[in-house]
């Protein structure tokens, strides 16, 4: 199915360009029409098989194993730099880019499957608390950049608040 929905989608594409190119004064209006609904049905079956995909229990099962190993890793690492109260400057950005970065990403990657597997509110909920989060983050990284290991104190210290909320909400949805 996906295949064919490519086709579709490019073939759509192609003929709907040569039919307004064909001649400069007029359209082949008919001929537009029929590429360009050969277009819409390339792209309704791509959806079709994205969401298909998007549910599979397999898929859901993988993603709900990372989104709580990769929250379950931010907040382990977090907790420890935090503990670790000397890390400022390029030391941070480091500890920050190597611990946190992957895993902020392999949630982000999974998040989508929250949404079949706890429902919009779990998700939204969720979500608003690791976006925080994640501000938090960019924001102690750019302190650090700056040179103002203050703020980045502060802003981690409340980072590693909205990461634990996102861990314990994600664990009473999953339980």
């Amino acid at each position: 199915m996906k295949s064919i929905g490519y086709f579709l989608l490019c073939a759509g594409f192609i003929a709907a360009a040569y039919a307004t190119a064909l001649d400069v004064e007029r359209v082949n209006w008919s001929l537009f029409g029929i590429s360009a609904l050969a277009a819409i049905v390339g792209v309704v079956l791509l959806k079709r098989h994205a969401r298909a995909l998007a549910q599979s229990d397999e898929v859901l099962e993988n993603n709900r194993a990372e989104l709580r190993g990769s929250i379950d890793n931010v907040v382990r690492d977090l907790q420890e730099i935090v503990s670790n109260g000397g890390l400022h400057g390029a030391e941070l950005r480091e500890r920050i880019d190597e611990k946190l970065r992957p895993d902020l990403t392999r949630f982000a990657d999974a998040r989508e499957s929250m949404v079949h597997l706890f429902g919009m509110q779990t998700y939204a909920d969720i979500m608003s608390h690791f976006a925080a989060g994640e501000r938090y983050i960019n924001r102690v990284w750019s302190s650090s950049a700056d040179g103002y290991d203050a703020e980045a104190e502060t802003y981690l210290h409340k980072a590693a608040e909205q990461f634990a909320d996102a861990q314990r909400q994600l664990s009473d949805a999953a339980s």
